[in-house]
């Protein structure tokens, strides 16, 4: 596990977005992946809380990599839901995605965050999505930059 550790660690340090933030790989699994963001002053709303893209972010980013444990790594996110359960405040926000069917093209992928603030985990939004593998034949680079441009947080 340490190679694909390794692998999507370095996946991750190649997304400028993700870098900017302070994202971090916890853990990887053959199904399951963990990405964690410590909480930050510039990444709250005007009442304090965490910003709701900020945690969306992170369930988007872990989605699509554990669509990538199926599907290699050139993958994108194709569409995914959001529910805000409650406000993240301070501490560490933590981002558990799981594999739950994967074919030949696509995966269907399940995320928790929860924010832990010292001991205390709390569940802040649960989130699903379809991520699609990108081809690698003649459109394959316009694919690519297509899918990048509206959200760069894709690609494992």
């Amino acid at each position: 596990m340490t190679d694909l550790f390794d692998l999507a660690r370095g996946a991750l340090h190649a997304q400028p977005f993700s870098m900017l933030l302070g994202t971090e790989l916890v853990q990887i699994g053959e199904r399951e992946v963990t990405l964690q963001l410590p909480i930050r002053d510039d990444l709250r709303q005007q009442h304090g809380f965490v910003h709701g893209g900020v945690t969306s972010y992170l369930a988007d980013n872990a989605l699509t990599f554990a669509g990538a444990l199926a599907l290699g790594p050139r993958v994108v996110t194709g569409e995914y839901k959001i529910n805000y359960l409650r406000p993240a405040v301070r501490g560490t926000l933590l981002a558990r995605a799981e594999l739950i069917y994967a074919g030949r093209g696509h995966a269907i992928c399940q995320c928790s965050v929860y924010v832990i603030d010292g001991e205390k985990e709390t569940l802040v939004a649960l989130a699903q999505g379809t991520i699609n593998r990108v081809g690698d034949g003649p459109n394959a680079s316009s694919l690519d930059h297509e899918h990048d441009a509206p959200h760069g947080d894709e690609g494992a």
